[in-house]
């Protein structure tokens, strides 16, 4: 499985209905599974984002469905960014020319 961490940041539709944001977790939650992902981690955080996400999908086409899907709700803006663990950055270390 692959690791991506969402920064996440509501929009004004997004803030106006954050007493739904329940339901919208359970939606979101149901997207991931049909696509194959899992939510590892999820934050509530203060600062630049108001969300931090952290998912597990078999590639990056799952990931992109996934965000594509959430950003089409119009509740909240995302970035995506790929993470690697130990072991995955030590490979991808090693084997750099």
């Amino acid at each position: 499985m692959a690791t991506f961490i969402m920064l996440m940041n509501l929009t004004d539709e997004g803030i106006k209905g954050i007493k739904d944001a329940a339901a919208r977790r359970a939606e979101a939650e149901k997207i991931l599974g049909q696509l194959g992902g899992e939510i590892k981690a999820s934050y509530m955080t203060m600062g630049s984002f108001d969300r931090v996400i952290v998912v597990d999908f078999p590639d990056g086409n799952g990931m992109a469905k996934f965000a594509i899907a959430l950003g089409s709700r119009g509740f909240a803006r995302s970035t995506t960014l790929r993470a690697f663990d130990t072991d995955e950055a030590a490979a991808i270390i090693a084997g750099a020319p």
